[in-house]
């Protein structure tokens, strides 16, 4: 442990309150006058007496268990940590026991003080009259506080606060720092000290006042202010050096938790879940947001709905990837608070009422309106194909030993910008598949400079002579949300093309626009004809949205057999949500679709929102562009990475391929 995490400086500011037969002449004579008490042997035991004090000390003054003499009685109880325990608790209540009977016998019967000098008092001027001073607080009308401050003697001897001549000038520094916790303008304040080298705690004694009665006013905040400029000013040095310290410590944490949490949340996307319970819930929520009108987002909904909507969130937040994934977060936002604030009992709320989080509740509520909706769900719009392979059957020997060079990391760069100028000048001299090659080239980035016109510009040429994968990697150019090229209508064209010439790659593409309607009207007739196209030629993702719509019925015939056969194909395909719907309907569950998927889709969700909260890392590596990123991305989707992999965010450098 760090040695300044024990370190503490201990203040406590009671006040007397002086006029008519009350007066803080005595108390100040006290501390002026008792520099050293008499210290007994630390291993004799407490007698009776003592023990007896303690315990009537402890019932009448509840505060004492705060004092780090007290910590030291309970630890070690010997008469040394009794007496010193019993001294400071009288002194931090002189204004009560001077009247109380049993204490004012003890003060005046208690060992006697070593007496150094005439007395230990300073305040402002380098002379104090201890007689000018009494005749002062006889005769003042006003409160008058007795700050006392301590430390542990280790920390005291360390710091070089074990001397009366510290603690004046850290006093002086700062009086009117104190003034101003206190609400007394400098002029008006007054104080003297006395410095007491007693037991563990050496501590200071410090009467403050305003020559104004009644000005004065201390509330706990300005206690806690005093406390900070002082803490502030003797541990200066340490806590330069254990603040540097605790940064390196937190940015090591930081990482680590960083790193727990993106794997968490990638197994939360990745993860099939079965959840009857959420299930339920959703789908409970589906049907009562047809209630609802204005905006279904959480703000704007009832009461009802927004209790509905919580018990979702914690529903969820039982699993236990969502647990862990939590718990890492929550601990991580702890320690780091930890490091830099005094220490607080945190209870980690549910997960519904994490603010950080509130991104979850809207995540639920919007995968219900989807499922109310019937909209296209999230494992059937990320789908992709599986690139744009081309084959190399009629493409020139000439064109593919070029695109063999600059695809070849191992040839020096020059090399292979040499390649890709020939490569360019084929395409301009008419060669369809070196203008496919270098449009897809200029269209992702890499060897090439990121040049969308150029893209458009191959890749029509391409097009136009009929060669299927430049009419489909046009048509998703067209389609992309790119602001200079965005043509849905041309999109779609060229998909159409590009299918009637027998790619399955553009069929299921156009499957899927036909499902969403975004760029083309919903038609799920036409949706499952292009679909069946691609399904035909073994495209998992088209098998498995075929079963999903025929065991809907939705564009076809309701079919659960021919479901079922689409699902086995699309499993034997390898995808991943077809064995899913396989023992759902080898169960007999009779719920709809996209009920049945509904707690995989807000887990995946949810990951997607922890690994968007969690801690950033420090800024190193190469920056790249957004919109090169969403096209390296894309390029990294086309071949066969999941679209939230970020592999791309993880890389310093890139080196794109020509699409084969």
């Amino acid at each position: 442990m760090n040695r300044f995490s024990s370190a503490r400086l201990i203040v406590k500011s009671p006040y007397i309150k002086c006029g008519g037969e009350q007066c803080a002449g005595g108390y100040l004579k006290y501390i002026a006058t008792r520099e050293r008490v008499e210290i007994i042997p630390d291993d004799r035991p407490p007698n009776q007496k003592q023990t007896q004090f303690i315990a009537k000390l402890v019932k009448d003054f509840p505060d004492a268990k705060e004092l780090m003499e007290y910590e030291d009685y309970t630890a070690h109880p010997t008469k040394a940590t009794a007496s010193a325990l019993i001294t400071l608790t009288l002194e931090e209540n002189w204004d009560k026991v001077q009247s109380m009977e049993g204490y004012a016998k003890y003060i005046a019967t208690r060992p006697r003080a070593e007496r150094l000098c005439s007395h230990g008092l300073f305040g402002d001027a380098d002379y104090v009259s201890l007689d000018a001073a009494m005749d002062e607080m006889e005769h003042y009308t006003g409160n008058v506080w007795t700050h006392i401050i301590s430390l542990h003697r280790e920390d005291a001897e360390r710091l070089g606060y074990d001397h009366a001549d510290a603690w004046r000038t850290l006093l002086r520094t700062h009086r009117n720092d104190i003034a101003a916790a206190m609400k007394i303008p400098p002029e008006d304040f007054r104080w003297y000290a006395a410095f007491h080298d007693e037991g563990n705690h050496p501590h200071v004694h410090m009467m403050a006042w305003s020559v104004k009665p009644n000005q004065a006013y201390l509330s706990k905040d300005g206690i806690r202010q005093i406390k900070s400029t002082l803490t502030n000013q003797i541990f200066r040095q340490e806590l330069l050096h254990v603040y540097e310290q605790k940064s390196k410590s937190r940015d090591e944490l930081v990482a680590e938790a960083r790193k727990a949490m993106l794997e968490l949340a990638k197994a939360m996307q990745e993860m099939t879940c079965i959840h009857p319970e959420a299930e339920q819930m959703i789908w409970n929520l589906s049907r009562q947001l047809g209630q609802v009108g204005g905006k279904k987002t959480y703000g704007y909904l009832p009461k009802p709905m927004k209790k509905l909507v919580d018990e979702i969130v914690d529903q969820m937040a039982r699993l236990p990837t969502v647990d862990a994934c939590y718990q890492t977060w929550w601990e991580l936002q702890c320690q780091v608070e930890d490091y830099y604030s005094e220490d607080k009992k945190r209870i980690r709320p549910p997960l519904s009422q994490q603010k950080e989080f509130r991104q979850i509740k809207n995540a639920v509520i919007k995968e219900a309106e989807h499922i109310r909706m019937n909209k296209i769900s999230f494992e059937d719009a990320d789908m992709q194909d599986d690139g744009e392979q081309i084959s190399t059957y009629g493409m020139s020997y000439e064109c593919q030993d070029l695109q063999s060079v600059a695809n070849d990391e191992s040839y020096p760069l020059d090399e292979r910008d040499e390649a890709a100028e020939q490569l360019e000048q084929l395409a301009e001299d008419g060669d369809a598949y070196a203008q496919y090659i270098i449009g897809t080239a200029y269209r992702d980035g890499g060897l090439l400079i990121l040049d969308t016109a150029k893209a458009q510009k191959f890749l029509e040429r391409g097009a136009e002579q009929d060669l299927d994968a430049a009419q489909y990697a046009l048509g998703k150019l067209y389609l992309s949300d790119d602001a200079d090229i965005h043509d849905p209508a041309k999109g779609i064209y060229w998909l159409k093309r590009s299918a009637d010439n027998g790619n399955d790659y553009a069929a299921y593409r156009l499957g899927k626009e036909y499902l969403s309607g975004e760029n083309v009207s919903k038609d799920t007739s036409t949706a499952a004809e292009y679909l069946r196209q691609a399904a035909d030629n073994g495209s998992a993702y088209a098998q498995y949205l075929l079963g999903k719509l025929t065991l809907m019925g939705e564009g076809v015939p309701k079919d659960p057999d021919a479901a079922y056969e689409w699902f086995a194909a699309a499993q034997d395909n390898g995808h991943a949500y077809a064995e899913f719907f396989l023992k759902c309907m080898e169960r007999g569950e009779q719920e709809p679709p996209s009920v049945l998927l509904s707690a995989t889709r807000l887990l995946y969700h949810m990951g997607n929102i922890f690994r968007d909260n969690a801690p950033a890392p420090a800024a190193t590596g190469v920056q790249i562009d957004r919109k090169r990123l969403a096209q390296m991305r894309q390029k990294r989707v086309a071949l066969g990475h999941k679209p939230d992999d970020h592999e791309l965010e993880q890389q310093q450098g890139f080196s794109m391929k020509f699409h084969m």
